[in-house]
């Protein structure tokens, strides 16, 4: 695991009209196999680099929670074969999981946390140039579902079925990123954006702003620019992430249906009230397609869609 410092403090000039005694500071450091970017407006730089540095810390915390490459995580270490269930878990573990299994419902298994075993295939195909096995395929198949979780909030105590291997890479890191949010407006800065790969989570928007500027990228040429407060926005797509395998383009975003990356090539961004649906939304998106993704969009309150068509070449 990374240890989270920060590594970039900036003040700029304070924007004028409303505010105009804010500076602005940023901040950057890495986390959850990216980097989080940190722009806020506050009065005090030493109290908006403590602020920051508490964000990095609960960054690092949560990815010892929620990391499925470290056998020693609590996520590894409730998915161990022999662990007795139901097993007692901390609450960030608790609503995460909580959260996942609503939203893998909500998706129709489009998004679900109990793709472990299929992602863990695909990251030995994706070293080894060589499709899973089918057997090994089917098993994994077999093994994913969100039905598999059993929450009982009393005690916060997680029940999995036998065999079940959770992922959450889908979705923390838009949990993280509204960690964030959290702790800067617990130390009194509201006016702060928060980036973490693909992700975005907004506050209260820069001084005399209707918001904050956020570039989407979906295509090699393509961009659009969005203003952005008191919510999220997360894009997922095949751009730069992507293998070739038997003479076939697969990309990075796992289908839990078919245990492979999809071989169609889609993005999509989603803006949500929060980042954590955002995160795991816009993956779940690109799954169903756009058909579908429009039709489920519609029926989530405070969600919007924007799919795109990559260009052929990458």
């Amino acid at each position: 695991m990374l240890c989270l410092r920060r590594v970039l403090l900036m003040a700029a000039l304070a924007s004028p009209g409303l505010g105009a005694d804010l500076l602005r500071h940023d901040f950057s450091g890495p986390g959850m196999a990216t980097i989080f970017r940190i722009a806020c407006y506050a009065e005090d730089s030493r109290a908006a680099a403590a602020a920051a540095e508490k964000c990095f810390q609960r960054v690092a915390e949560l990815n010892a929670r929620f990391t499925d490459y470290d056998p020693a995580s609590e996520l590894m270490r409730l998915c161990a074969p022999g662990t007795p269930m139901p097993v007692a878990v901390s609450e960030p573990m608790f609503d995460l999981l909580l959260r996942a299994r609503e939203l893998a419902e909500a998706t129709g298994g489009a998004f679900d946390p109990t793709c472990g075993h299929l992602s863990h295939l695909w990251r030995r195909s994706k070293r080894t140039g060589r499709l899973p096995p089918a057997g090994r395929l089917a098993q994994g198949i077999a093994a994913t579902g969100w039905h598999r979780v059993t929450l009982i909030p009393e005690g916060r105590k997680v029940s999995l079925a036998p065999g079940t291997l959770i992922d959450l890479g889908g979705i923390a890191k838009g949990r993280a990123a509204d960690e964030c949010l959290r702790i800067l407006k617990e130390c009194g800065i509201t006016r702060a954006v928060v980036q973490a790969g693909g992700d975005t989570a907004a506050g209260d928007p820069p001084p005399g702003e209707a918001g904050w500027e956020v570039v989407l990228r979906t295509g090699s040429s393509q961009e659009t620019k969005i203003r952005l407060a008191g919510r999220a926005v997360s894009t997922s797509g095949d751009l730069h992430q992507f293998i070739e395998l038997d003479g076939r383009r697969y990309s990075h975003i796992l289908s839990p249906r078919t245990g492979l990356g999809l071989t169609e090539r889609i993005a999509c961004s989603v803006t949500a009230p929060d980042c954590t649906t955002s995160d795991a939304l816009a993956t779940a998106m690109c799954v169903l397609g756009e058909e579908a993704g429009m039709k489920l969009a519609g029926r989530l309150p405070g969600v919007e869609v924007r799919f795109s068509r990559p260009s052929a070449k990458p």
